[in-house]
């Protein structure tokens, strides 16, 4: 009997959680949809902020999101994957070494956003930034400064343990016997890892990729001190210019705005378009996983 109630119990907490999380998630879409739908405009795709950004549009704002989460990809997952593939391919597992680096990457995943800010501000923009200034030779500062690339920087640091976890758990979900395969064909460790290992662990690194742009686009304390502004109708022409970003143009239109009020609709309109962003761009991610899914399932 005891087990009887104890196993309808966790069934039931199970279902009324799940309900919760839904009711929730639906409500808030909801409220988003009925809120910023009707302001949704061309104009508000395509046009730069006017008027102490209470006016105009946040294609500035969108751009510059795009690019930020592209770079920060560009950067993080290579550097995640290659670590990756050394705490799993190279390292034995009672090592003292990748030991230090799983408890380096478990601390990474619990330090708050604002301390990685603080860290992009402290190494890339006035470390590195200003060690290049000097020398470049440069009289101005134009890496000494924050920029969009020290931004994208700080956001690959802080992804970094998603694709690490990620990358490491496909990765020995290929079986024993496949490596041990190759070997013995005569290929060398290094040939079995790009043409054997990596092939089939494809689908995971993928998987830490999405995980990594889906927190990535949406953090805005690291990007604070390290590149974002408040208003920029310009489009960054390089990688040392400064940017708008969708999430620190909501808290401005939240928080800095001289008429808070008036600029609501522009605030849950935003809201949406950094949701259909984010989804947009997990939704390209998936698909591009899914395909090579089914490519390696043909072959």
């Amino acid at each position: 009997m005891n087990k009887r109630v104890a196993g309808f119990f966790a069934v039931g907490s199970t279902i009324v959680a799940t309900v919760c999380i839904l009711v929730i998630l639906f409500g808030m879409a909801g409220m988003f949809l009925v809120q910023g739908l009707p302001h949704l405009s061309w104009a508000f795709f395509t046009e730069a902020p006017r008027n102490n950004n209470t006016e105009g549009g946040i294609f500035p704002a969108i751009y510059g999101t795009t690019l930020l989460v592209f770079i920060m990809t560009l950067l993080g997952v290579p550097v995640g994957t290659i670590t990756a593939i050394y705490l799993t391919e190279y390292t034995k597992q009672r090592a003292w070494l990748p030991r230090v680096i799983r408890f380096a990457v478990n601390t990474l995943a619990g330090v708050p956003s604002i301390v990685f800010g603080l860290f992009g501000l402290g190494f890339f923009v006035q470390f590195l930034g200003q060690g290049v200034d000097i020398a470049l030779g440069n009289d101005q500062m134009v890496w000494g400064k924050p920029a969009l690339v020290w931004a994208a920087a700080t956001l690959a640091v802080l992804t970094l343990p998603v694709v690490i976890v990620s990358v490491e758990e496909a990765l020995r979900a290929v079986p024993r016997e496949v490596r041990e395969g190759s070997l013995a064909l005569g290929a060398t460790k290094w040939q079995t890892i790009w043409k054997v290992v990596l092939p089939n662990s494809v689908t995971g690194i993928l998987t830490g990729s999405i995980l990594a742009v889906g927190r990535g686009a949406g953090e805005v304390a690291p990007i604070l001190f390290t590149g974002a502004v408040y208003s920029l109708p310009e489009l960054p022409d390089g990688l040392s210019d400064q940017f708008m970003h969708l999430g620190y143009h909501l808290y401005v239109l939240a928080t800095q705005s001289p008429d808070v009020d008036a600029t609501m609709p522009l605030q849950y309109a935003t809201t949406l378009v950094l949701l259909g962003l984010t989804l947009v761009l997990n939704f390209a991610a998936v698909l591009i996983r899914s395909r090579l899914r089914s490519r390696q399932i043909r072959l």
